[in-house]
């Protein structure tokens, strides 16, 4: 499999809670060894898809495939050990440390009654290293800022040497600088280690800097799809946000830089 190739597949997906559905219809490819944005106005079915390709939230019909496998047929261990998802707002009892956190995510390779291993110290310690937060192992969370705190239960998510990593909204509630030093850190799981990288993201310029691939959603649609230059357009902004924005070169890299203007006519303003 070459780092192109979609190892994470919707095909006609429909995803609700019990009324209208949220998402309907759903055809996505997520490329592997890839960097993927999920973006739209708040509801348009963003971490509703997270949920759905993480088996978290069961699909209504349709199938998600990885691999070109059902992931329904998968069982919930052996999903978690391809698949991690970091949810939104994660919590952690009180006084709970870097590492006994990044422990936890060990727990889709270990059996009921089965010792810890080298092996899964081994992952524990590449988990922090990756993600720099070796030196803050036994501190506990909630002494930690919030992109240290991020990075740790990123770092748990590693652990689980899942080839997938789903990322819901990582960096709402965080400063300029946490945001960058996240969003850093994905980049280079991507470009170092070879992970496939889902994120939920509200900037747009964010988005267009890091990413590889835009999905750009509304009201439980793709919209559209594809690198920050070919989707991110004034006409695409104005469909999926309401918003009139000017796309600029960024000076340093060339990728697009977003530029609102005024609200849509139309729009509530």
């Amino acid at each position: 499999m070459t780092r192109s190739d979609p190892r994470l597949s919707a095909r006609a997906v429909r995803i609700g809670y019990g009324g209208a559905p949220v998402v309907a219809g759903l055809d996505l490819d997520i490329p592997a060894g890839r960097f993927t944005a999920l973006l739209g106005p708040n509801g348009c079915g963003k971490s509703t898809i997270l949920r759905a390709f993480s088996r978290l939230l069961p699909i209504e019909s349709g199938r998600i495939l990885l691999d070109g496998r059902d992931i329904s047929a998968l069982g919930t261990k052996a999903l978690a050990r391809k698949i991690g998802l970091l949810s939104q707002g994660a919590v952690a009892p009180e006084g709970l440390t870097v590492l006994d956190l990044v422990r936890q995510g060990r727990y889709p390779h270990r059996s009921l009654f089965g010792s810890w291993s080298a092996e899964d110290e081994e992952a524990v310690e590449a988990a922090l290293q990756v993600t720099e937060t070796t030196g803050m192992r036994n501190a506990p969370l909630d002494t930690l800022s919030g992109g240290q705190r991020q990075r740790a239960w990123i770092a748990m998510v590693l652990a689980q040497r899942a080839g997938i990593l789903l990322l819901d909204e990582p960096t709402t509630y965080l400063d300029m600088a946490h945001q960058i030093e996240v969003l850093g850190l994905m980049r280079r799981l991507v470009d170092e280690e070879g992970i496939t990288v889902v994120a939920v993201l509200h900037d747009l310029n964010q988005a267009a800097h890091y990413a590889d691939m835009l999905v750009m959603l509304r009201a439980g649609e793709v919209r559209a799809q594809g690198t920050p230059e070919s989707v991110l357009s004034p006409a695409t902004v104005a469909d999926i946000f309401g918003v009139e924005v000017s796309i600029l070169p960024d000076p340093e890299t060339g990728r697009p830089l977003c530029i609102p203007r005024r609200l849509s006519p139309g729009q509530p303003g």
